[in-house]
């Protein structure tokens, strides 16, 4: 899948060149907290999250329980997951390959899958 062209600019190459230029998680920490709000972080951390339980077949109950987002949220992240660029199922499965669990079901499994 393609990323989207209206997206490619200097400032973002910029940005994604500084992230990775990122050695370490403390480096992360530090980085991501001057750039970012804490609200914006934890948001980011909420969708990748989400992402992730909805790549494991988690329903959207159990992933509004433990995330507190939204339908509309986790609606969206499906689509991305789903016809999206690709970006959160690359990021998730090069996960997996280094803890297999992280893809493990949190609730009930989903009737629909």
């Amino acid at each position: 899948m393609s990323v989207n062209e209206k997206l490619r600019d200097h400032l973002h190459d910029q940005l994604f060149d500084a992230i990775l230029e990122l050695q370490d998680r403390d480096e992360c920490y530090e980085f991501f907290e001057d750039i970012c709000t804490i609200q914006e972080m934890h948001a980011i951390a909420i969708r990748l999250e989400v992402a992730r339980m909805l790549k494991a077949g988690d329903i959207y109950e159990d992933i509004v329980k433990k995330t507190g987002a939204s339908t509309a949220t986790i609606s969206r992240i499906k689509r991305c997951l789903m016809y999206g660029s690709g970006g959160y199922s690359k990021i998730l499965d090069r996960m997996a390959g280094k803890n297999p669990d992280i893809l493990k079901i949190e609730g009930r499994k989903n009737k629909e899958r």
